[in-house]
């Protein structure tokens, strides 16, 4: 079941990831055909974007996380043996599980808060879709981890130890 959801969840995030950077592709070089060619251009495009380089950051962060190619300070870990490595990942990974759920509950309650002020952003969209992947990302992204967290202790709990590192 866990291997099922894990590839929709890949399905999903690259299917976000290409057509997210498709459409910002697009629209940048309809934009500029538009004012070169047409002397004209889209007002909304520039705003657009920058939501779309939100949205891409977040999907990006998720399938960082997905893939363990996430941002990962380890200057001591070629110091210690596989064991005490695996188990040093493995508080360092719930450390990062507890800052990304803590994040996610405070995104959600900004989006929340949005959302009562029923404000818009370009083309009269409501500006808690437009910040809503924030609290779903660092929510996805404490998953991730405290799956990683179970990942690794169950290889202990085996003796996949070389594994584990």
């Amino acid at each position: 079941m866990l291997a099922k959801l894990d590839r929709i969840g890949r399905f999903v995030e690259n299917l976000l990831l290409v057509g997210l950077l498709a459409g910002m592709m697009l629209i940048s070089v309809a934009q500029i055909v538009a004012r070169e060619v047409f002397e004209t251009g889209f007002f909304w495009s520039g705003e657009l974007v920058r939501l779309m380089v939100l949205w891409l950051a977040m999907v990006g962060a998720v399938a960082a996380c997905r893939e363990d190619r996430h941002i990962r300070i380890d200057a001591v870990a070629h110091l210690l043996s596989a064991k005490t490595n695996a188990a040093f990942r493995m508080v360092v990974d719930l450390f990062a599980a507890a800052v990304c759920g803590l994040l996610a509950w405070h995104a959600y309650r900004w989006v929340r808060e949005e959302y009562g002020f029923q404000d818009t952003v370009v083309l009269d969209i409501p500006s808690w879709v437009a910040h809503a992947p924030v609290p779903i990302a660092l929510a996805l992204m404490c998953y991730r981890f405290l799956l990683g967290v179970l990942k690794t202790a169950m290889r202990l709990w085996r003796g996949e130890v070389g594994e584990a590192t």
